[in-house]
């Protein structure tokens, strides 16, 4: 099977609770679509665990992108006989209240996950992207890395996408539009009864895991949503 879900924001024990709920194995794939770490408690742990899978393919996000500006800006200040450690330890200053801390090998993996994800049927990012005068998506490579991580007006409602592969997406909490904590689906106007993910135009994926407690996925391959979420 293949899920794909967004905004897990640092929430590991979550996380693998949901992977328990739906039987996650090696035989299945999982593309999470930005922002694993920042808000939640356990945003390197987490990392950690992600890049240790080749069924796990991770997109960058916004919260990822201004690590790595971060990054840039220290590596780029930093003079050529630098200490390895106490370098490491400066990077790390961004997570201040991680137990676990940033590698250069997690570095380096995060500096090489791509901004977008495209199958035959759909297409993952993590914000937004641009659509032409007749609605349909443009390429992801002509597209800005800026926008597919920032984007705030892919989400709206009245923007549906034409004669196009799904797009799927997370970055803004679905609560804002719905006021539910839970995956949004827009279905093509000339479908009446969906049964393929080539039947939606787009899926919104943030459950707001942040104030919910709450995260989703999305199958794609029987297009159904799975939560999980931690009781107060």
């Amino acid at each position: 099977m293949e899920y794909i879900i967004s905004d897990i924001h640092g929430y590991y024990d979550l996380f693998i609770k949901l992977l328990k709920k739906i039987n996650f194995g090696k035989q299945d794939k999982m593309i999470i679509v930005g922002d694993i770490i920042d808000k939640g408690p356990d945003s390197i742990k987490l990392l950690k665990f992600v890049r240790q899978y080749d069924n796990f393919i991770f997109i960058v996000g916004n919260h990822e992108y201004e690590f790595l500006k971060y990054y840039h800006n220290v590596m780029k200040n930093t003079e050529d006989n630098f200490d390895e450690k106490e370098l490491l330890n400066k990077i790390n200053d961004y997570f201040p209240d991680e137990k676990e801390k940033l590698d250069w090998e997690d570095i380096d993996w995060l500096e090489n996950c791509p901004y977008y994800y495209e199958t035959d049927d759909y297409i993952c990012v993590h914000a937004g992207i641009k659509l032409n005068e007749n609605n349909e998506v443009i390429n992801p490579k002509q597209n800005q890395v800026e926008y597919l991580v920032y984007d705030r007006h892919f989400k709206e409602p009245d923007v549906v996408v034409k004669n196009s592969k799904c797009v799927l997406y997370g970055h803004t909490p679905t609560r804002y539009l719905t006021d539910k904590d839970e995956i949004i689906l827009y279905k093509r106007d000339e479908v009446d009864n969906p049964k393929s993910i080539r039947d939606y135009y787009k899926i919104h994926l943030d459950c707001g895991t942040y104030y919910s407690k709450k995260l989703g996925c999305f199958c794609a391959d029987n297009c159904n949503t799975y939560y999980i979420q931690k009781l107060a």
